[in-house]
């Protein structure tokens, strides 16, 4: 207490004494033994008031005690049902739940993982991919420094994301892993990843790399065969054994048919496989007849010209040539796409059989654009002559409707050049992206879209996209989404179709252990997107005729269906909007491919690795009630008693208030009753 507030309360004590003393003593008109007792009880009541006047304050401490708390994450992939381990995982939950000691002991709280880690709620054992790195990465954000254990019943066959036996380095949980799944090691044939080409031209050889393993003691040879449509495309004689576990094989398989086409892979078994299931595996491609070729005309040496092409050309679809304004002008027309760069006076008769041909272009304009001249060729744009250059970013206009594009982080990229003064279109115009200047928006089009009389152009004015580029790769470690939104401007400049209130946007092909999502965009008769709409799509199994029908939902400035559950196969779809007579038909393919059913063992040795990085110790399925004691005898868990200390007003102890009042009806009761004397 401080020493201001203690004077308070003694000259409070003697303020009171003083009144009582002066009340019942010094001007009292009857003195009697009671007023004795009158006046204690009214140097109670003064003081008790002062001190509430004075409000002095008081340290209240209080104890709880915590319990350690216990996770625990259950495997919920198709893999544990494979190895027929589902009852066993199912089981062990009900004992962790059900058992008294371990809750007394513990705050224990459950969890199950496959693609993603959730709160359980019941198991199906149906997730299609498992990653356990996730639930590390998550259990760590959830319980940081804090004591939590962690309880991990899994097969340990992760199917993709970063590998746990070296996560698990970083984590300051014990983890206790408990073996769902055989731990003993038979002989396996398998096969592994395969990588292929989405897209192979017709009448060419596209690669096929497979990867395949053995696990066991003795050598085995087998028969690995490709085939499609029944037809055998590849086959040669292997040989494995504990030596030579893994090997590579590279083909060339021919395509000979346009549209998608499905292959299967079969690695013979030895007679003493046990799962056979990872002896095949099936792939797509789709083949097609023709790329789509790009032309750049530029005057210009410019980092933006080489990271166009290579950002185009990320999509194999596509090839890109480099040509000067004047060699240009004969080969025009063997080309979907012009892109015209950074365009001078010189460009005059490359607009001039442009415009003959009706052929769609992209404009990138920067720094180095003769304005003066180009103004002059074209129809289209006018920029305002000032002689000046500025740097402005981009922001993305959510009213774009010409086709989707993701928000990629514009605004954050780095300034490009462009030239200073107002922009005005002669025609109707898309604007994709607004030029900003820092937080101001000047309203001026960065990138903008125009469809006249089915000749299409897109205009990009400003310089340095090679630097958008960069910092997309900074932000992501992948070019993929930067590409993606160059391709999109591509694909649109390139394609002749006719302007359309109902587009469709999917694959071709789809492996089942992926998501299956269709976009759609619903524009109305002014070709304005329209999020009132109500599509629906419905899909139709050409091997079973089941027919699904499913509506899409509106996601920003998007219609998306997901369709992760269906069966193999191939199915036709119809896209419909619901009372307006408008839609669009397709068909897609979906590969079958299990990657949960491909393992035949429980990963023991991760797992151990697991455990080992973390202070703990592995465990098997039989022996959870062992786990249980173990972790009740394990001193690193025991309850921990917390104080808290707060500093609490006098003011907030109601009970003086009551005091006080009873006092103050106690002394005039008394000298009520005792007539005022």
């Amino acid at each position: 207490m401080q020493t201001e507030t203690l004077l308070l309360i003694i000259g409070a004590a003697i303020l009171a004494l003083g009144i009582a003393v002066f009340q019942y003593f010094y001007k009292a008109k009857y003195k009697t033994s009671r007023n004795k007792v009158y006046a204690l009880i009214r140097f109670l009541s003064v003081f008790g008031l002062l001190i509430l006047l004075i409000n002095p304050s008081y340290k209240q401490v209080t104890y709880v005690t915590v319990k350690p708390s216990l996770a625990v994450a259950v495997d919920n992939t198709a893999s544990i049902k494979y190895l027929e381990y589902d009852d066993e995982s199912s089981d062990l939950v009900s004992r962790f739940r059900e058992s008294e000691p371990l809750n007394n002991a513990f705050d224990v709280q459950f969890y199950s993982f496959g693609q993603e880690f959730k709160r359980l709620d019941t198991l199906d054992f149906q997730e299609k991919q498992t990653n356990i790195s996730n639930v590390l990465n998550s259990l760590e954000d959830i319980y940081g420094t804090e004591i939590a254990p962690v309880i991990l019943l899994t097969d340990g066959n992760q199917t993709y994301g970063e590998a746990y036996q070296y996560t698990s380095k970083n984590l300051n949980q014990q983890i206790y892993p408990v073996v769902l799944g055989d731990t003993i090691t038979y002989d396996d044939l398998k096969l592994g990843q395969v990588n292929v080409n989405r897209y192979a031209y017709i009448n060419n050889k596209f690669p096929v790399e497979i990867f395949a393993s053995y696990n066991g003691n003795n050598t085995v040879s087998s028969q690995l065969t490709v085939t499609s449509g029944g037809a055998v495309v590849h086959s040669e004689r292997v040989t494995f054994s504990p030596e030579k576990e893994s090997q590579v094989f590279n083909l060339l398989l021919p395509a000979t048919s346009v549209g998608v086409r499905q292959y299967a892979i079969q690695l013979a078994p030895s007679t003493t496989e046990k799962n056979i299931k990872n002896n095949s595996k099936n792939f797509a491609i789709e083949v097609i007849d023709q790329k789509t070729n790009v032309l750049i005309v530029s005057n210009i040496v410019h980092p933006d010209v080489g990271m166009l092409k290579k950002s185009i050309e990320s999509n194999r679809l596509r090839t890109v040539t480099f040509s000067n304004p004047l060699e240009s002008i004969s080969k025009l027309n063997d080309y979907e796409l012009v892109i015209l760069y950074q365009p001078d006076a010189r460009f005059k008769n490359v607009y001039e059989q442009l415009t003959s041909l009706s052929k769609n272009s992209i404009t990138v304009a920067g720094a180095n654009t003769d304005w003066n001249a180009v103004n002059t060729f074209q129809n289209t744009i006018n920029q305002e002559i000032t002689g000046q250059q500025e740097e402005v970013q981009g922001e993305l206009n959510v009213n774009f409707s010409a086709f989707k594009i993701e928000d990629i982080g514009f605004a954050d990229f780095p300034p490009l050049k462009t030239s200073f003064g107002d922009v005005n279109f002669k025609t109707e115009v898309d604007v994709a992206l607004t030029q900003t200047i820092g937080s101001l928006n000047t309203e001026n089009p960065l990138i903008a879209t125009t469809d006249t009389n089915g000749q299409r152009e897109v205009y990009i004015l400003g310089e340095g996209l090679w630097r958008w580029r960069a910092q997309s790769f900074i932000n992501n470690n992948s070019f993929e989404d930067f590409d993606n939104f160059i391709d999109n401007l591509v694909q649109y400049a390139a394609s002749n179709k006719k302007k359309s209130r109902l587009n469709i946007d999917y694959e071709s092909f789809y492996y089942g252990n992926g998501d299956v999502t269709l976009y759609a965009q619903y524009f109305d008769k002014n070709y304005t997107f329209d999020t009132r709409a109500r599509l629906s799509i419905r899909l139709v199994h050409e091997e079973t005729g089941k027919v699904t029908d499913i509506p899409l939902l509106l996601n920003k400035n998007t219609y998306q269906v997901a369709m992760n559950n269906l069966e193999p196969g191939n199915y036709k779809f119809t896209v419909s909007v619901i009372d307006q007579g408008l839609a669009r038909s397709g068909s897609f393919t979906i590969v079958p491919f299990e990657i949960e059913q491909q393992f035949l063992n429980a990963n023991v040795t991760e797992l151990r690795t697991l455990a080992s990085n973390t202070a703990a110790a592995l465990y098997t399925s039989p022996t959870g009630d062992q786990l249980i004691e173990d972790l009740l005898k394990d001193t690193r868990y025991k309850p921990v008693q917390k104080s808290t200390e707060k500093i609490v007003p006098l003011i907030d102890w109601k009970w003086l208030l009551f005091i006080i009042a009873l006092l103050l009806s106690i002394e005039w009761f008394m000298r009520k009753y005792n007539g005022l004397t």
